[in-house]
């Protein structure tokens, strides 16, 4: 399912004094299948695009067209609720928005809310809590007894249990340690793999970006400055620090072999594609 940006802009408040822009005359496509980053400096327009792809938000100018569905400034609320199904949103912090009694009736509130039986509800929640890392003993106790991250991995499993075709992530692994935020990238990375689910990305972690993404989309003023591969996005440092990025952490470590008398016929984006580039020039292998 293909979610596309028409010329949209977003206004807050429009017709008061406190009036801002919270998009500017956007127009892209975000493709079924794939693993989009979305990048910019805090205030860019990066949650305000993403409450786009459900129509939390509607455009104030411009349309967004979300599978088969048309969203325009005047489309009317009470037909959107498939949509929360199909677009499965993930917040900052979702620990925060647990609130049943055991982890497997958090899970299982959605699809039951949307009509499917106690029982197989059930299941389905005790199917997806697997799926994400969870142990079976835990679907009995209350989520708010849980670690912070398996907390999160609950309210995760309960946007999945959902089963959505559209999965995005705003900022997903925040205020988790390098081992908690490994494992969940690595968690997304194998949905988007396995089940062909597409995933949407808000983060400020380029190395991520540099891992995972394969479309990236560059927000700054509420505007779409650029668009492209990885690759394409972190070739110029200099306009990066511009627009306040960072380059991933392997980039920039070879931007300062390069310095040191390296070369790279390509600008390595991960570690393995950084070793492949130093083995000849090391006389072999690095994994020897």
């Amino acid at each position: 399912m293909d979610i596309t940006f028409d010329h949209v802009s977003y206004t807050y408040q429009p017709g008061t004094p406190f009036a801002g822009a919270g998009l500017r005359d956007v127009s892209t496509t975000i493709r079924g299948g794939e693993y989009t980053a979305i990048i910019g400096h805090t205030g860019s327009g990066k949650s305000t695009l993403l409450q786009h792809l459900n129509a939390l938000l509607k455009p104030t100018e411009g349309t967004v067209t979300i599978g088969d569905r048309v969203i325009t400034p005047t489309t009317n609320n009470k037909h959107l609720r498939p949509l929360r199904q199909q677009v499965g949103m993930v917040f900052q912090f979702p620990e925060s928005q647990l609130f049943e009694s055991t982890v497997q009736r958090d899970i299982a509130f959605g699809p039951e809310n949307f009509g499917m039986g106690k029982d197989e509800a059930a299941q389905l929640a005790a199917d997806t809590a697997k799926l994400v890392g969870l142990p079976d003993d835990v679907l009995g106790r209350s989520p708010f007894d849980l670690s912070g991250g398996q907390m999160r991995r609950v309210a995760i499993a309960g946007v999945l249990a959902m089963q959505p075709s559209v999965l995005v992530l705003d900022e997903p692994t925040a205020g988790l340690d390098p081992a908690g935020r490994r494992d969940l990238m690595a968690l997304f990375a194998q949905l988007h793999r396995e089940q062909g689910l597409t995933i949407v990305l808000v983060t400020h972690q380029m190395d991520d970006v540099a891992d995972f993404a394969e479309h990236v989309l560059v927000m700054d003023g509420g505007a779409l400055v650029k668009e492209g591969t990885p690759r394409e996005i972190f070739a110029d440092a200099e306009w990066l620090q511009a627009h306040s990025l960072a380059l991933p952490t392997t980039t920039r470590m070879a931007g300062e072999l390069t310095e040191r008398g390296f070369h790279f016929d390509r600008v390595p984006l991960t570690l393995a594609e950084l070793a492949d580039g130093l083995a000849p020039q090391l006389g072999g292998s690095l994994d020897e």
